[in-house]
């Protein structure tokens, strides 16, 4: 590993071609934060896919695309004389400072959940008026309902047990159920809302991520109906002319893979 002169001296390095880039590279030079921003996302996208296939060569890469990002916007930042990388970095000590009493402070806790709890509280405090409003609005549905879950149950609005929850999870499915049988569409999307809502709250009681746990059934799936597909293509036979039984003995076939 390298040591803190060398880590410095390589974020310096990057600040210095981000600065050459900004300067001499007619794309660099063009771009905003506007433009940036859904190159940004992208990026993140692709670390967090690297996180879940548990890539640590493909993580190191993507954490430098991200870096190199929070750099630059830090760059155009600078030009209009906003803030700096300095600035940014000092604004997060001081936040990350202020959020860890037990640590730099005097106050004393038991174990995370009252780290939590103590965060959450310290935001309200900082002149926030709801707990909710640190979970930004354009975030995954899945992703925000787990983020609204954790930040409500940080001031204790919560259950108490697992088995409520799952009691919880039966009962909108049963309310589902109930408006399948209406017919009514918007009150089965609704009620599917809820389910999926519980769902997600099962998970976090869990110590489950749902975010992570679909996207590992979302890669399991792909995999497996590629190799459904090249067994397919194997026999000259497209998809579409086999039958269910036959994609059937494939498919148990990837299982066992």
């Amino acid at each position: 590993m390298n040591s803190r002169e060398e880590q410095l001296k390589a974020f310096d390095r990057l600040l210095t071609i981000m600065e050459e880039l900004r300067e001499q590279c007619p794309w660099d030079r063009k771009q905003t934060m506007e433009s940036l921003r859904h190159l940004t996302i992208e990026e993140t996208y692709e670390l967090c896919d690297a996180i879940l296939d548990n890539d640590l060569e493909e993580v190191r890469k993507e954490l430098g695309d991200l870096l190199l990002h929070l750099v630059f916007y830090a760059k155009i930042g600078s030009e209009t004389k906003e803030f700096d990388i300095a600035d940014v970095a000092n604004g997060i000590c001081d936040k990350l400072i202020a959020r860890h009493p037990h640590i730099y402070g005097d106050v004393e806790v038991a174990d995370e959940e009252e780290v939590k709890k103590n965060w959450e509280n310290l935001k309200l405090k900082e002149g926030k008026t709801s707990v909710l409003e640190g979970v930004p609005r354009s975030l995954p549905a899945v992703v925000k309902a787990s983020r609204i879950q954790e930040k409500v149950a940080g001031v204790g609005f919560d259950w108490e047990k697992p088995e409520q929850v799952f009691e919880k999870l039966q009962e909108e499915l049963g309310e589902l159920q109930h408006e399948i049988n209406t017919e009514n569409k918007d009150k089965i999307e609704a009620e599917f809302g809820d389910v999926m809502f519980s769902m997600i709250n099962y998970a976090r009681f869990l110590g489950i991520n749902p975010e992570n746990a679909l996207e590992r059934t979302n890669k399991k799936f792909i995999t497996r109906f590629q190799y459904l597909e090249g067994k397919a293509q194997g026999q000259n036979k497209a998809l579409k002319d086999m039958t269910l039984a036959e994609m059937d003995v494939f498919w148990n076939e990837a299982k066992l893979l």
